[in-house]
């Protein structure tokens, strides 16, 4: 196999994988960049309080079930809302935006 045969089947990979981790996405992408702004706005003036308020409070205004969102941040390092900003967030950016 030649460097360009093992690039193409890389990228072929990188790209399987990044369609199998959106499609366990509980809401569009786009929700969670509101998410994001929403929850860095409230720690930004009030801090975390290591719990997951700001992202409940958001889920709860926007009428989104709480259950399979909490999840699947907890699946992907987001305890609190400080760590759904630096965890999912990053991760949720690296592998689809």
């Amino acid at each position: 196999m030649d460097k360009a045969e093992k690039k193409r089947l890389l990228k072929n990979w990188k790209n399987a994988e990044k369609e199998k981790f959106e499609s366990t996405l509980p809401v569009p992408r786009e929700t969670f960049e509101k998410l994001f702004d929403y929850v860095d706005g409230c720690l930004d003036t009030a801090g975390c309080s290591h719990d997951l308020r700001f992202t409940v409070e958001f889920l709860n205004n926007h009428q989104i079930p709480l259950e399979p969102v909490v999840e699947f941040l907890q699946k992907n390092g987001g305890y609190c809302d400080c760590e759904v900003l630096m965890n999912v967030e990053d991760k949720l950016k690296n592998c689809l935006f």
